[in-house]
């Protein structure tokens, strides 16, 4: 039973295959009232956690000298696409040091 409620609720064409340390470009779709638009949320992917249909992942950037987090559902049918900008390389599977850093060396280094 739980795995018929797992497939059910899972996203039917797979989503761009994407690690931490990677520079991403969420496209999210927004309802506001009647009208559907599409906004771009960018960063770098600092965890993934869970699997199957709950599995999220969390997404850091810096606006305007703040730091942002946002999580992100991978089966959400509100995630309209993602674009992968950079490969980072990485050696750990959550980068959650990079809220403690600023500046250049906030960044996952990339290959």
């Amino acid at each position: 039973m739980l795995k018929k409620l797992d497939s059910e609720n899972r996203q039917k064409e797979p989503l761009t295959p994407f690690a931490v340390g990677d520079s991403i470009n969420v496209l999210v779709k927004i309802k506001e009232g009647d009208k559907e638009r599409i906004q771009s949320f960018s960063g770098t992917v600092i965890a993934r956690k869970g699997s199957g249909a709950t599995e999220t992942f969390t997404i850091r950037r810096i606006s305007f000298g703040e730091g942002i987090e946002r999580i992100f559902p991978v089966h959400s049918p509100s995630i309209a696409g993602i674009e992968v900008n950079a490969v980072g390389k990485k050696r750990r599977a959550k980068l959650y040091f990079l809220r403690d850093r600023s500046g250049k060396t906030a960044r996952a280094a990339t290959q």
